[in-house]
């Protein structure tokens, strides 16, 4: 693996992610599994009407699912359900085609090395499925 895809920022935001940061009292918690690397992702919602008013989570998992989470958490909070699957289509887009991020969305240009690796995609999309997987409990 070459030392571009796990640069600084990277590394910086995975150790942010470093730990447990489950919520108490969450409206839905949701795990995903990456069976091709071993990555899982547990995240907790709270919900404050129609907004994500937090996000935990604990992940078991690479650097870049590390920072990915961690970003995640960071950036929606306070956000609509909407939000994150704009988010999705905007790191998607990033990943496969290279497309630049809004401003919105510019913390994930972190992840631009990671598009020449495949492979790795799936690493940085696992937090944004356990969102959704969490989101249509949440909304039940």
């Amino acid at each position: 693996m070459s030392d571009d895809l796990y640069h600084a920022a990277i590394m910086d935001r995975a150790k942010a992610a470093a730990g447990d940061h489950r919520l108490s009292d969450p409206d839905a918690t949701a795990t995903v599994d990456n069976p091709l690397c071993g990555d899982r992702v547990t995240l907790d919602v709270r919900m404050d009407g129609a907004r994500i008013a937090a996000l935990g989570y604990r992940v078991r998992g690479c650097a870049l699912c590390q920072a990915s989470t961690s970003l995640l958490a960071e950036t929606l909070a306070g956000a609509r359900p909407d939000d994150a699957e704009s988010g999705e289509t905007v790191l998607r887009a990033l990943l496969e085609d290279g497309v630049e991020p809004p401003e919105r969305w510019s913390d994930f240009a972190m992840f631009r090395p990671v598009g020449v690796h495949k492979s790795r995609h799936g690493c940085v999309l696992l937090p944004l499925a356990a969102l959704r997987k969490a989101l249509r409990t949440a909304n039940r």
